[in-house]
Parts: C-alpha cells; sequence; structure tokens
C-alpha cells in the first residue's frame, strides 16, 4: 500500500478503495503556495498508480475549500521569471492529472473555491457543494491577469460560452445554489452532510466494475483533453504576460494595502 505524505496535504483512506485529499492549509484558507502546487501533481501522479485507490475524494481543511494562490505565491509569479515558468508548467501538470486519473475524482466543496480552488474543483469528475460554499474566479478584476490556471478551460464547457465570460470577466462569486441550477456543479448539500455525501459517491463508483469505470471517464474527458489541448497552453501563456504588466503590479499593491485596485489598462 502507498504511503502518502505532504507537508500541504492530508491524504487519508476512509473506506475501501476510497482515498481523501485534504488540502490543508486551514488557517490560511487552504489557499495555494509553492510547497502545495507541487505536491498535489506528486500526489495525484502517485494515486494513478495505485492499485488499491478505486475513488477520490478531494477537500479542504476548515471553513474554506481553496483560496487560490496566497500572497507571496503571487509576488513572487510577477518578480521571479523563474518560479513563474515553474508555476506554469506545474499548472499545466495539475489540471492534466486531475482530467486523466485513472480514477473518478469527486470534490466536496466544503467553502469558498477562489481561482485555483475552483479550477481544482471543476476539473474533478463530479463535484458536490456544501450550502455555505461558493465559487469565483477573480483572476481578471481581482489580480489583472488572464484566467489562464484552466478556467477559460472548464467554464465554458460546464455552462457555455456567455456564462463563462460573464463570470470570468467580472469574478462575480457562483454560490452554491445557482452554481448546481446552471450546472458549474453535480449538487448542494447541507454543510454537515457534504463530507458523508461525498464519500458515499466514493464509495458507489469504487465498489462499481473498475475497468468500465476508468474507461467510461476516459472516453468523456476526450472532450475535456481536447478543450485543453486547444486552450490551456494559451491561456497559461497570456497570463504569464499579464503578470508583468501594470495593472498587475497595482492589483498586488491593493491587494496588500487591503483596497480595490485602479487599474489603467498598461
Amino acid at each position: 500500500m502507498v504511503d502518502y505524505k505532504y507537508e500541504t496535504l492530508l491524504v487519508e483512506r476512509p473506506a475501501e478503495g476510497v482515498l481523501t485529499i485534504t488540502l490543508n492549509r486551514p488557517e490560511q484558507l487552504n489557499a495555494v503556495n509553492a510547497v502545495m502546487h507541487a505536491e498535489l501533481p506528486d500526489a495525484l501522479g502517485r494515486i494513478a498508480g495505485d492499485s488499491a485507490v478505486r475513488a477520490v475524494v478531494l477537500t479542504g481543511a476548515g471553513r474554506a475549500f481553496n483560496a487560490g494562490g496566497d500572497f507571496d505565491f503571487t509576488r513572487r509569479m510577477m518578480d521571479d521569471p523563474v518560479h513563474r515558468r515553474r508555476i506554469l508548467l506545474e499548472a499545466y501538470d495539475i489540471v492534466q492529472k486531475i482530467v486523466n486519473l485513472p480514477q473518478p475524482i469527486i470534490a466536496a466543496v466544503n467553502g469558498p473555491a477562489i481561482g485555483l480552488g475552483a479550477t481544482l474543483a471543476l476539473f474533478c469528475d463530479m463535484a458536490i457543494a456544501g450550502q455555505q460554499a461558493f465559487l469565483s474566479d477573480p483572476h481578471v478584476p481581482g489580480m489583472g491577469v488572464a484566467a489562464g490556471d484552466g478556467g477559460a478551460v472548464i467554464w465554458p464547457l460546464l455552462i457555455g460560452h456567455q456564462r463563462a465570460k460573464q463570470y470570468l470577466l467580472t469574478g462575480d462569486r457562483v454560490d452554491a445554489t445557482t452554481a448546481a441550477e446552471i450546472g458549474l456543479i453535480n449538487m448542494v448539500v447541507p454543510d454537515s452532510e457534504l463530507q458523508k455525501v461525498s464519500i458515499d459517491w466514493a464509495k458507489r463508483f469504487a465498489s462499481g466494475p473498475s475497468l468500465a469505470v476508468q474507461y467510461t471517464k476516459q472516453m468523456v474527458n476526450r472532450h475535456v483533453n481536447d478543450a485543453i489541448l486547444k486552450v490551456l497552453d494559451a491561456s497559461l501563456a497570456v497570463e504569464a504576460l499579464c503578470f508583468v504588466t501594470e495593472d498587475a503590479k497595482e492589483a498586488l499593491t491593493a491587494w496588500g494595502e487591503k483596497r480595490t485596485p485602479v487599474f489603467k489598462g498598461k
């Protein structure tokens, strides 16, 4: 049996055939730092080869699913080209490994899922949210950068191009009930039942004919992989370009000063 030990991830086996990955920086609302960004693709790669795992649940510790990149992580994206290049390569790897993970993976969205957090949840095979959860991709209005880490791929696939542009260009929050109604997620359940419901779904997948489950996921995700091939490289590239603009620098300064950024289109 594979042993998983990580600094920012808690990996457990709550039931036979089921593995849970908990994003584990609760004091930071599970915001991504460089360590978590590297640990996620490593864990997903190891799970893919773990024959004891037949379904996976991805969730967050505490009151958030994932709040996107933290301040230092984002600052280094602007200041350090080596860090930026490595993170963009890892971002592609994370998306690919979620989509192409043999086992079905369920997002148990236990609170805010923001930016990369929304991307992680929406690329899973199912997304189940608690009543207090919401999703938002504030790359554009919050950071002055393109929605490059996967939002431009997955939001249009789930809710259509018009709605996707509405939410990606504004960063508006989508509460759990609305997200379920428009097809962004599968369902919303009471917060107190989220973990049980998500694990029950994972058990249902894990108890099925594993090859049929895996091959069906693989076939359906060919549509997703087509979109990844068309969009993800380009979206990551334009996000990287945006990180060196004056607007992005203003957004970071405003974040540090806890104020609304004033963009000038530069």
